[in-house]
This record gives structure tokens, sequence and C-alpha cells, in this order.
């Protein structure tokens, strides 16, 4: 009997190999080749993909094309419409990714239970039945009365639905367990996945009916599949948070219908998902009194400035000190404390330091920079920072405190909550004064640090 040919399948790309290779050829990484039966699509698909194939458009004159908003439909779920960029869009296509347990299939029947009184709706659920379903929704206070529910793992059965029902707004839970019968690999494999996530974007946007695809996550924290998937929809979000805090972060990677590194707050409830309007107050620490090691930041998360507080503790170190950072880069941790030592002569080579943002927020862009330094100047001296005080800045190598985009902003916010003292760019520093709010501006980390000694 002829042996059953085999092809190594990349799961991060989809490139195939006819042999096991320790790289990627086609994407360069390694140790993601796995092997798998070679797929030989049959004579009755490969005509009915010919006769499917769309006809040439014509070219056409980029400033002829007519440039309209697309409309959008609100979800009735205020962080999550931040998020997709005021709300869903006909024929769009969402790819949501968590960890298992975060609260996606929760937020996703919120939305659908909202939708459900203005529009058709669909949750097919690969991962659960239909009384699961329903016992989650009476636990969560929702009516469910115009939301229709499917339990199908089969592509083939679910296109027959959607053509049957014709929802304008469907959730797929989730795109791994679903599998078609023109394939043999098993669901989850990197063909199935690509291939059925291509049909459901084909039917969304032929039909108009928005798509909303749930994705497993892997051990490093990306979607699983293969990265083709996150080229074919429209939008991608990820949901983020500790499942030990009530706190939920959504975020947006890429939106072709809005602005991308938007956030979403919401605190997990007995009643779901809700809200929140103001998340700074998530990330600030309630000290009756200041105290050592702490700075507040106003970072920026897409349009919306909010306050993170930026703890350090700087400790007496063994022979090999330690350099650990949560929420923050540890390597541009470890290049600010160079920039620390040779510039402002604030040595810490042999003392373990630690530095943390407060709420589980992870923070990325470099004008966390300055108050990452004074956190860590602030714990080293044992001196608390004055009450009501903030910075924010990137640091350089040379030593220079570089502006950060969008000040204004971060410094209205601040005052807005009550703050009083702020440290910040030279380049920053507002042409009018804003009320209750005593501004100091520095051009280099030396100044900023001589600065915290007279306050």
């Amino acid at each position: 009997m002829a042996r059953e040919k085999t092809v190594f399948t990349c799961n991060a790309c989809g490139g195939t190999s006819p042999k096991w290779l320790g790289k990627c050829p086609h994407c360069n990484a390694w140790n993601t080749l796995e092997e798998g039966r070679a797929e030989t699509a049959p004579k009755h698909r490969m005509q009915a993909l010919a006769r499917g194939l769309a006809a040439a458009q014509p070219v056409t004159t980029l400033s002829d094309i007519e440039a309209a908003d697309v409309a959008r439909t609100p979800t009735g779920l205020d962080e999550l419409d931040r998020v997709l960029g005021g709300g869903i869009v006909a024929g769009g296509v969402v790819l949501i990714g968590g960890d298992p347990g975060i609260g996606k299939s929760t937020l996703l029947l919120q939305a659908l239970d909202a939708l459900s009184r203005q529009m058709p709706v669909l949750y097919v659920t690969g991962e659960e039945s239909g009384a699961q379903v329903a016992m989650r929704a009476q636990r969560m206070g929702l009516a469910g009365t115009g939301v229709r529910v499917q339990a199908e793992i089969q592509l083939e059965n679910i296109l027959a639905t959607l053509e049957t029902e014709k929802p304008s707004f469907c959730v797929i839970d989730s795109i791994q367990t679903i599998y078609s019968e023109q394939l043999t690999s098993a669901p989850g494999s990197v063909a199935q996945v690509r291939e059925c996530a291509a049909h459901l974007t084909r039917v969304a946007k032929s039909t108009g009916c928005t798509m909303v695809l749930v994705g497993h996550v892997t051990k490093e924290g990306t979607l699983a599949g293969p990265r083709v998937l996150e080229h074919i929809v429209d939008t991608v979000l990820y949901f983020e948070g500790d499942t030990h805090s009530s706190f939920r972060m959504i975020r947006a990677i890429k939106n072709r219908f809005g602005a991308v590194n938007e956030i979403g707050v919401f605190a997990m409830t007995e009643k779901g998902l809700k809200g929140v309007s103001n998340p700074s107050a998530i990330f600030l620490s309630t000290h009756a009194e200041p105290v050592p090691g702490s700075c507040v930041m106003v970072t920026l998360e897409g349009t919306r400035p909010m306050l993170v507080e930026i703890q350090a503790l700087v400790d007496e170190g063994g022979p090999s000190p330690r350099r650990l950072s949560v929420g923050l880069e540890r390597d541009r941790l470890a290049m600010l404390l160079a920039v620390l030592h040779r510039h402002a002569g604030v040595a810490c080579a042999d003392q373990d330091v630690f530095v943390n943002a407060v709420g589980g927020v992870r923070i990325s862009e470099p004008a966390a920079d300055l108050a990452v330094l004074l956190a860590i100047q602030s714990s080293l001296r044992s001196r608390a920072l004055p009450k009501g005080f903030f910075a924010f800045g990137e640091v350089g190598l040379a030593g220079e405190v570089r502006p950060a985009p969008r000040g204004q902003d971060r410094l209205k916010e601040a005052a807005k909550l009550g703050f009083t003292v702020a440290v910040v760019p030279a380049a920053n520093a507002p042409k009018k004064p804003i009320e209750g709010l005593t501004i100091h501006a520095v051009e280099r980390i030396e100044q900023a640090v001589e600065l915290l000694r007279h306050l």
C-alpha cells in the first residue's frame, strides 16, 4: 500500500516544505514546521473555484474614486466602540484574541444582546453547547430574546446557516474549532484556519454581515495560526489583563476603519464586563502620603491620555545585581540606568533595581523614561517626591530630555485630576500657564535630578 504523502507546514506563516527544516524558508521563524498530510484539492472543488473567480475590475484614477466615510453602528459598549473606531462596520471582519477565560465570549455575548435590538445577530459556538451559552447569559442577566445561537464546527453547515438566517452581525467562537470537509487536516491546523477564515471573510464582504472571529493565543501571547490570518481581517484586537485582577484591557493592533493603538478598559463583574470611564483611577495607587520610589506619569494610549504610577525599588545587590521590570522593557531599563550614571552621577551598579507599572498596564512608549529615572532616584535616596507630582519625557543616550507627543493633552489631563507639580521636557512647556499646575521644564536628565533636591 502506497505511503501517504506528507508535507511540513509552518504554523507562523503557513508556508510549506517537503522536508523538515529547523528554520522556515518563507518567514525565517525557528522550530515552526509541523508534519501533516498533504492536501489535494478535489476536482469538483477546483471547478467551483474556477467558476467563482471574479472578473477583472477596471483601472480607475485615484482622484476619481469617491471617498465616503463608512457608516458605523454602536455596539452599546462604549469602551468596545472606542477601540473599534466608533462602532461596527457593515462587511467588516474583526479578529479578537486573548488568554483562555479572560472574557472574550462574555464581552461578545453582551455586544450580541445589545445589537440584537436593532439588527439580526447570530452566535456560532464551537467550544460550548447552546445550554452553556444560555447559562452564561442567565448569569449575566441578559434577556437574549433576539440572539440566535448555533453550536456547530463544520464550515459548510455554518455557511448554510448564514445564508438562511442572513444576520447583520455574526460571532464565530472560535476560528480554531471550525473545519471544512474539503480538507482532510484536523481542526485548528494551519490549512483549516486559513481556509475557513478566507471563506467567512468572503461571505462577510459579499453580504455586508459584520463578522467577528475569536482566536486562540500561543504561550508567547500572540494569535495562534498562520500569520496570514491577521492580514485577511480588517481589525485585530487583543484582550489583555491578569486573570487574578478584575480589570481587562482590549487593544487594537490593526484597524482598517479607524485608529490603531486605542485601548478600552473594562471591569469584570458578576453581570459581565463594565466599561471604565476613568481608567487613570486603576493605575494609581492610593497612598495617604507620598512614598519613596513612586512617580506618576501620563501615558498616551491612542487618543486617550492616562495617568499611570511607576514604582521603583532600589536595594543592595549581590555580586550580580538584578534588573527587573514589569510592564516596561527590561533592555530599556538597563540603558536608562547607564544614562543616569553617566550624565547625572547616580550609580546603581551594585544595587538591585526593580521597576513596576501599577495596575498591570504595559507601557511601550519612551515617554515613560523620565518618570522611571525619577522613581529610581527617589528610591535610592529614600526621599519621596512631592504630593501631586508627575513627569513624562523621553531620555536619550546623550542625557537629553526629548519631548513627548501631545504634551498639552497630557498636562491638561493631569491638572484635571488634581496634580499640581510637573517636570516635563522644555519643548512640551505650554506657552500659557495652566491653572493650578506648576511646570518645571528641563532639557537634560541632570537638571531633573538636581531639581528634585530642591522640591
